[in-house]
C-alpha cells in the first residue's frame, strides 16, 4: 500500500505548487532514486545529499538560508531534529520509511505510522507520486532489498535487465544487469562531495538505463568510468570479506578495514549476507577515532541488539530489522562486539 490516494495527491500538490524546492536526501540508492524522480518530475530546485549522518539537524540551516527555498523535501532520512524544523519558515515535506517519529512543523509521510511492518522504500512512494521513470523507481526499490509491485511492468519494458523471474531481491542484485546498474548507482555516490554532485547532476539528465550500461553517450560514459574507479577499490575488499566469512566458525562475522575517504561498508555487508545468509555480518570502517559500521542479518532482528550492546558506550545506531548502521568510538568497539556476540 505505502501511500494512500489522499497522501499521494497531497505530496503531488506540494510539488506542483512550489518554484524553488530544496531536496535533502540520503546517500544510498533509495535516497538518490527518490530525489531523481521528484526532481525530474518537477524540473526545478536543488538537491543536497546528506553524506555525514542519516539525521537532518541544525547544521543544515545554513543550506536553507543560502538557497532560500519555498519548500523543503526530506527523502529517505531516518531522523529529523525538531530544532531544525522549528527554524524553517517554509513548508517541510518528509517522506521516509524508518522510525516512525513524532515531530511538529512538518508534513510527515511514513507508511510505518499506520503499519509498523510496512517497509515500502521511499523511492516506491515517490513513484506513486510522479508515475514516471519506472527504471529509476525499480532500481531504488531493489537496492533497498524490496520487490515492488511494478517489477512486472519493468520486466516488460526492460526484459534484458532481469532475464529470470527472481523472487528474492538479492538474486536480482547479484545475478542481473539491473543489479550491475544498482552497483553503479551506489559507487558514483562514493568519494568527494564535489565529485558525487557532478554525478548526480549527470544522472538528472540520463534518458534510460542503457545509456549508462552500454555507455551510449558522453554522460553515460562519465557515470560508468566513475563506477569503474570505485570498483577497483571494492573488488579486493569484497574478496577479503567473503574469504573471512567462509573461514569463520562464528555466527557473527566481523570485518574491519581502514579508509578515511571511501565507505563500502553497506555494499560489503549486503553482498556478504547474500553469499552467507546463515551468518550475521558486521563490516566496520575505521576513520579518525570512530568505527563506522554496517550490520546485516537474514533473520535476526538487529535494532534491539544494537541498542542493548551500545548501552553506556560512546556510539549510536539503528535502522531496519535486518539492516542497520552504527557509529562507535574505536576505544569502545571491541566491547560492543563482545556484547553483541553474547546476545546473538
Amino acid at each position: 500500500m505505502a501511500l494512500s490516494k489522499i497522501q499521494i495527491q497531497q505530496i503531488r500538490d506540494h510539488l506542483d505548487n512550489c518554484k524553488r524546492p530544496l531536496f535533502l536526501f540520503d546517500d544510498d540508492q533509495d535516497g538518490l532514486c527518490s530525489f531523481l524522480q521528484l526532481y525530474r518530475y518537477k524540473g526545478e530546485g536543488k538537491g543536497i545529499i546528506v553524506k555525514t549522518t542519516p539525521k537532518v539537524g541544525t547544521v543544515f540551516l545554513s543550506k536553507i538560508e543560502e538557497y532560500q527555498p519555498d519548500k523543503v523535501f526530506i527523502l529517505d532520512l531516518a531522523d529529523v531534529e525538531q530544532e531544525f524544523l522549528d527554524e524553517i519558515k517554509v513548508p517541510v515535506i518528509w517522506i521516509d520509511h524508518h522510525g516512525p517519529f513524532e515531530r511538529n512543523n512538518v508534513k510527515y509521510f511514513n507508511p510505518r505510522i499506520a503499519n509498523r511492518e510496512d517497509n515500502h522504500p521511499t523511492s516506491y512512494m515517490c513513484h506513486q507520486v510522479v508515475e514516471r521513470d519506472l527504471w529509476i523507481a525499480t532500481l531504488g526499490c531493489i537496492a533497498d532489498w524490496f520487490i515492488p509491485t511494478f517489477l512486472k511492468d519493468f520486466r516488460l519494458e526492460y526484459p534484458e535487465l532481469i532475464e529470470k523471474d527472481y523472487k528474492n531481491p538479492g538474486d536480482i542484485l547479484y545475478n542481473s544487469r539491473l543489479g550491475h546498474l544498482i552497483r553503479i548507482f551506489s559507487f558514483v555516490l562514493k568519494g568527494k562531495t564535489e565529485d558525487v554532485n557532478k554525478c548526480i547532476k549527470v544522472l538528472t539528465r540520463i534518458e534510460g538505463p542503457h545509456e549508462i550500461l552500454n555507455m551510449e553517450s558522453a554522460q553515460g560514459k562519465f557515470i560508468y568510468k566513475r563506477y569503474e574507479q570505485a570498483n577497483k577499490l571494492y573488488e579486493p575488499l569484497i574478496k577479503e570479506v567473503l574469504k573471512y566469512a567462509e573461514k569463520s566458525n562464528d555466527k557473527l562475522v566481523t570485518y574491519k578495514y581502514k579508509d578515511d575517504k571511501t565507505s563500502f561498508t553497506s555494499d560489503l555487508s549486503n553482498e556478504a549476507i547474500y553469499r552467507h545468509p546463515d551468518k550475521i555480518i558486521l563490516v566496520a570502517r575505521e576513520k579518525n577515532d570512530e568505527m563506522k559500521c554496517s550490520l546485516r542479518s537474514s533473520k535476526t532482528i538487529l535494532p534491539i541488539l544494537i541498542e542493548k550492546s551500545l548501552a553506556g558506550l560512546d556510539g549510536y545506531g539503528g535502522g531496519h530489522e535486518n539492516a542497520c548502521g552504527l557509529n562507535i568510538k574505536t576505544r569502545n568497539f571491541d566491547e560492543f562486539v563482545e556484547r553483541l556476540k553474547g546476545m546473538i
